[in-house]
């Protein structure tokens, strides 16, 4: 018979080991057992799973208590399987990462807005409007509102392209109107 390396006191070894439904070896604790469940018992192997990768247990071990987890009838038999493993994983003692909260937006000051990247939009929006004649100002204000958000670290670069668009498409436009409109004079005589 080989020696096992563990202490003969341990109950999945079977010998003079406490049986939770009060047969050899021990008296019942308090009422009926629970039966455990599918869950438990894939719990209880989870556990016996980090035991081993953690070193704490070899392979036979490992082997030789999952078949006794999956044949328990209880939870208090699967409860003894793994009374002498932590519960979970074990904390690693290496780098541990503080968390820093981090201060209510509140505290921070917000970044300003270009109003010239606003006026820029704000005018190319109203190019359909006054027919087209924003648009120019729109373009003006849009190059003058990216450089300024470059040099400053303003917000609003997105409405400045916006309006960019918007001004260079109504002027774009106008000029290919006005280019038909002369095109068609002189076509006509």
């Amino acid at each position: 018979m080989s020696q096992s390396p563990y202490p003969s006191w341990q109950p999945w070894q079977g010998r003079g080991a406490p049986q939770p439904w009060g047969g050899p070896g021990g008296p019942q604790q308090g009422g009926p057992p629970m039966l455990a469940s599918h869950a438990d018992r894939e719990r209880t192997v989870d556990v016996l799973r980090a035991g081993y990768a953690e070193g704490r247990l070899d392979q036979q071990e490992l082997e030789r208590r999952v078949a006794r987890a999956y044949q328990a009838r209880t939870v208090a038999d699967l409860s003894l399987l793994v009374a002498d493993l932590p519960q979970g994983p074990v904390p690693q003692t290496a780098v541990v990462q503080q968390h820093v909260p981090m201060a209510p937006a509140t505290f921070l000051p917000r970044q300003k807005t270009n109003d010239k990247a606003i006026g820029s939009m704000v005018c190319g929006v109203l190019c359909l409007a006054t027919g087209g004649v924003t648009g120019i100002p729109a373009v003006v204000l849009g190059h003058m509102a990216r450089a300024e958000i470059r040099r400053t670290g303003e917000q609003g670069d997105g409405l400045a392209v916006a309006g960019l668009v918007l001004g260079w498409l109504s002027t774009a436009g106008w000029a290919a109107f006005l280019f038909l409109l002369i095109m068609f004079g002189v076509a006509s005589g």
